[in-house]
């Protein structure tokens, strides 16, 4: 007989329950069915994206994993936008809302339908989060699965990936290459299924979410197209029901400590800086006490390690050739630079998932030895100063620059900012700043990975100060700052900079200053009026309820009564 593991507030037993017994036996449900948890698999599946385009048939090995264990999966959708077809359009304002509308539709079918767990499965740059999110909401047993990476391209012997395509603009513009070079690079650049490969957004929050133990090891670099994701996506359905059975819940599982693992990984991989925004909401959902000023604490301790593209060579499918995250893990904890003693979704602690994993092949180039790191501190580093007094976030991986004081160049768009770029007003030394791009003013804070792409093709890239309350790609490099706050559209500091007003970016000193005095400000502000917010939709929700970057933009931080 089938143990009855479903939650007792919920038991379909009793002539009230009739009613919802016949619509389930309309989707195949029989008798014994009932008496079975009910584990929602959330699948991102879509079209839209290659990121996506495999996760329907991962969804349904999931569903088989959970079947097999004991449970009845039932397999639900949520969307997905593809930050990298949006970047550069008004669409890329819809990005990191997309983030809240992933959490809140999981929650509301879970919650809507009395499912008992969840099995959930991101592609996208936002999809992780989002589902961590909710699944940190929730706190019922949950195991998330990462879709996987792409193949790297390849285009005259080299690996290529979609942020050549985006550096190409660049270098056509400036007259490197011509129109037939730059179509090769658009036409080789995405070869298949799978996220983006570099240790961009999806790679940085697919790890910080195996490191925090809400993933099955190897989840987070095992490829998209491959049988180990296959057998990954089956291992979920089988683990979530064993933490069914065990009480496991998120909770449990995402401590501070947990969270303290996630950071340092992200800074051995030289992950991005949308990690600072996502970790923080998804803190805030698992009411961990997670700030700003942890991530500063850690990023002095932690060398970055991974020769990773953006900055570096490789991508996630040659880590995952050297050993994968795991191993990465594995070397950490043995340096004493991990919590080993945290709780995952095996039901083990790290340390003990970790004995079972892998060491990094002998003589890889992928990851460096801890003794001659890239760079001996985090690579994402926390600025403030006048500019930011709650704070903004360099990445500095590969940068030889750390340090630039120049003339202010002010655009209130993206759109404009690109134009002088392209037209040649953007010159060597020049600090130039978006604002009005923040989580409200955007709304929705979008990333700038096209004008820093056209800056690094166009050899601009360390010479250039790019700052904005908006935010970076995990693809972007270059001297690049991001999530200012408090942003442009509540009256931040950024509002306020007049063109050739002299800015300071300074890493090792952790600054982000402009020479203007206090009153100079207040001056300044007397004439202000914040630009009128968009008044119709989802965008218009979000801009009236998100929070600053600083607490992560999220939409649910509401006083209590």
């Amino acid at each position: 007989m089938t143990k009855d593991l479903r939650n007792e507030s919920k038991v379909f037993d009793g002539a009230l329950r009739s009613p919802n017994r016949a619509m389930l036996r309309a989707v195949g449900f029989n008798d014994d069915d009932f008496k079975k948890p009910l584990i929602g698999v959330a699948s991102t599946w879509s079209e839209v994206t290659p990121c996506n385009i495999h996760i329907d048939k991962l969804a349904l090995q999931s569903k088989s994993g959970a079947n097999e264990a004991g449970g009845k999966g039932m397999i639900f959708n949520t969307i997905t936008v593809s930050d990298g077809i949006s970047m550069g359009t008004t669409g890329m304002r819809y990005s990191l809302p997309s983030r809240d509308v992933i959490a809140d539709s999981i929650e509301t079918v879970v919650g809507g339908e009395s499912l008992d767990a969840v099995v959930a499965i991101g592609g996208c740059d936002k999809n992780m989060p989002g589902c961590l999110i909710a699944l940190s909401r929730m706190n019922l047993p949950s195991v998330f699965v990462y879709g996987g990476s792409i193949k790297p391209g390849n285009l005259n012997g080299k690996d290529i990936d979609i942020v050549s395509v985006f550096e190409g603009v660049g270098q056509f513009n400036a007259g490197k290459i011509d129109q037939e070079e730059l179509n090769k690079i658009e036409c080789h650049a995405c070869p298949g299924a799978g996220s983006c490969g570099g240790m961009y957004t999806a790679n940085t929050m697919a790890s910080a979410i195996e490191a925090m133990g809400m993933s099955l090891p190897y989840s987070s670099s095992n490829p998209a197209e491959s049988d180990e994701k296959f057998q990954d996506c089956y291992a979920a359905g089988e683990a979530v029901y064993n933490l069914v059975e065990r009480g496991i819940k998120p909770r449990d599982i995402m401590t501070k400590k947990a969270f303290e693992n996630a950071i340092t990984v992200v800074y051995a991989l030289g992950g991005s800086t949308n990690a600072v925004l996502h970790l923080l909401a998804i803190a805030h959902a698992a009411d961990v006490d997670l700030t700003i000023d942890d991530f500063d604490r850690i990023q002095r301790k932690v060398p970055h390690l991974a020769d990773l593209k953006p900055s570096g060579k490789y991508v996630m499918n040659d880590l995952h050739q050297v050993g994968g995250v795991p191993a990465v893990m594995k070397y950490l904890l043995q340096e004493g630079l991990l919590h080993g003693d945290c709780l995952t979704v095996t039901g083990k602690t790290i340390q003990e998932n970790l004995l079972e994993c892998n060491n990094l092949k002998e003589g890889q180039k992928v990851i460096y030895p801890i003794t001659e790191p890239k760079r001996k501190d985090g690579p994402l580093v926390i600025l403030r100063g006048n500019l930011a007094p709650e704070g903004a976030v360099v990445k500095v991986s590969g940068l030889k620059v750390s340090k630039l004081t120049g003339p202010a160049k002010v655009f209130n768009t993206e759109e404009e900012a690109s134009d002088a770029v392209i037209s040649g007003e953007i010159k060597a030394g020049d600090v130039l700043i978006i604002r009005y791009e923040g989580p409200k003013g955007g709304p929705g804070m979008p990333e700038m990975l096209s004008i820093s792409g056209i800056l690094v093709g166009k050899g601009l890239g360390e010479s250039v100060a790019l700052l904005t309350d908006g935010r970076f790609s995990g693809g972007s490099h270059g001297l690049v700052v991001g999530h200012i706050s408090p942003e442009a559209q509540v009256g931040g500091p950024i509002a306020f900079v007049e063109d050739g007003d002299l800015v300071t970016v300074d890493s090792e000193k952790r600054e982000l200053s402009v020479e203007i005095t206090e009153e100079e400000f207040l001056e300044r502000k007397k004439n202000w009026k914040a630009p009128q917010l968009v008044s119709r939709g989802a965008l218009a929700k979000y801009a009236r309820n998100v929070s600053s970057a600083s607490k992560g933009a999220v939409t649910d931080l509401f006083e209590d009564n």
